[in-house]
């Protein structure tokens, strides 16, 4: 008996339909890629960091703002006291009076020799006739249109204002800023890639859990057959007084062994089963059949071509990760020493109101504003606050070169231990596979001799046992053979190639 074994291969393009249906080990991870919680989580953050790459983009674009606003003032403002707006409203009066007045004052002057009384007559029906000028009303008219004019109408105010302002020259920060977005787009995606690399490993444990308990159901089985047919040959030998009831009973105790490690094998199946059912997002109690155990060959997982170590700094996700993390940062320290220069930026703006603040506060929006401007921010001094958080940034970058060094370090390390076991565990499954043929010809042997009545039936349960332990180790070894495998890829930063 052989265990059922298959090499990975590409991603499976659609899922299966689950209940009775075969499921291949590329089916089981995707499924678990798919229904991953954390890989759902990693896939948001890498959606988000790709809208804040889009936000720092955004700044190098000019802003634009509108702006609107009412008021409700249930109060005019007056810009002169209520004694200075009579004398406005009443101007022409004042003046025609004033003038009046004066000659009055000056009617024996104005009118030579004649008697003051008589000049004062004759102004006063001059003043009261029906062809004397009106000078009060036209000059009353203008007094009261400027006394309107400095008390506007001011209980509804309106507003609005379009404002653009691009920057010039902010020290290199927008740039910078950009530069990091990108790096953290790309680091969202490199921990992404770790935890799918964590999420397929589990996979590939469960899976193969799966074959090597379903491989040893298949050996108990057989093993069971094995004993059960060799209990009807030694009854008959004892019926016929070749054998004693002693050897009848010794392999009636193997043959109940056989049955309760087959119940065992069945029952951790179904376990396994349900463990795998959960990493792959389906019910419990799904009746589901992998493809693998139902195959009757070992072929041998082709071991990965061998990287240099450069290939697989750059292809695992941790080395990615903090590299781009150290590139961060010192991106970091570049827009916190932009903070310390100069920053340029030009403004425009066009404004209307209602009243109109630009023709004596006339209801009416005609005659907005244009202005434009250039801003100028130089810092002068700031308590070191910047120069201590360029520091600060300068100094993590560093700390993550040298986490960077650390982690080349343990992985040159890993990468060599997964392939020694890699080698171990193939060499094991060759030996494996010569103890069982030799396992195989010794029971085939002892068979024979039980039959010819030249070997005891120890002899025979004790090839039973060597045969049924030579094929639980092969199973093993081909389990461990394709788990090293799958750690050695892992290793070497393609996991899932």
């Amino acid at each position: 008996m052989v265990l059922p074994f298959a090499t990975l291969s590409a991603w499976a393009q659609n899922p299966a339909t689950y209940h009775g249906q075969v499921l291949t080990l590329d089916d089981c991870r995707q499924m678990a890629v798919q229904e991953s919680n954390a890989l759902d989580q990693a896939r948001i953050e890498t959606e988000m960091s790709g809208y804040d790459r889009k936000i720092a983009l955004a700044n190098y674009f000019p802003k634009i703002s509108a702006t609107g606003t009412y008021i409700y003032n249930n109060r005019d403002i007056a810009l002169v006291n209520e004694d200075q707006s009579m004398r406005l409203r009443n101007a022409g009066t004042n003046v025609e009076n004033a003038i009046w007045d004066y000659l009055q004052g000056n009617a024996a002057n104005i009118q030579g020799n004649v008697t003051r009384e008589a000049a004062t007559r004759l102004l006063e029906a001059l003043r009261n006739s029906p062809n004397m000028p009106d000078i009060a009303t036209p000059i009353n008219a203008i007094g009261q249109e400027i006394d309107a004019t400095l008390h506007p109408d001011l209980h509804h105010i309106m507003a609005g204002a379009v404002t653009v302002q691009q920057p010039v020259f902010t020290g290199g920060k927008i740039i910078y800023s950009n530069q990091m977005a990108a790096l953290a787009q790309q680091l969202s995606e490199a921990k992404y890639d770790m935890k799918e690399a964590d999420v397929l490993i589990d996979v590939d444990q469960a899976y193969w859990q799966i074959i090597s308990i379903a491989g040893k159901k298949k050996l108990a089985e057989s093993y069971t057959e094995l004993l059960e047919e060799m209990e009807k040959e030694v009854r008959t030998a004892v019926n016929a007084g070749v054998s004693t009831e002693s050897d009848l009973l010794q392999v009636r105790v193997k043959a109940n062994e056989a049955r309760m490690m087959l119940t065992k094998a069945t029952n951790g199946l179904t376990l396994s089963k349900m463990l795998l059912c959960k990493r792959i997002g389906l019910p419990l109690d799904s009746n589901i059949v992998l493809a693998d155990e139902t195959m009757d060959v070992i072929p041998e997982p082709v071991r990965p071509v061998e990287k240099s170590l450069d290939d697989i700094y750059a292809s695992r996700p941790e080395t990615r990760s903090l590299t781009l993390a150290g590139k961060i940062f010192e991106k970091k320290a570049k827009v916190v020493r932009a903070d310390m220069m100069p920053t340029v930026a030009l403004m425009g703006a066009f404004t209307v109101s209602n009243p109109n603040v630009y023709n004596g506060f006339q209801n009416q929006w005609r005659g907005g504003n244009l202005s434009a401007g250039v801003l100028v921010k130089i810092p002068i001094t700031h308590g070191g606050e910047a120069l201590f958080k360029y520091r600060k940034a300068q100094a993590e970058a560093r700390l993550y070169q040298d986490r960077l060094e650390d982690a080349k370090e343990l992985i040159n390390l890993q990468v060599t231990q997964q392939r020694k076991l890699f080698d171990e565990a193939r060499q094991k499954v060759e030996m494996a596979r010569s103890n069982l043929d030799l396992a195989e010809d010794n029971l085939r042997s002892a068979r024979v001799g039980l039959e010819a009545g030249v070997i005891a039936t120890n002899t025979v349960l004790a090839a039973h046992t060597a045969w049924l332990s030579a094929h639980s180790e092969y199973i093993d070894a081909g389990i461990e053979l394709q788990m090293t495998a799958s750690g050695l890829r892992k290793a070497e930063g393609g996991y899932k190639n």
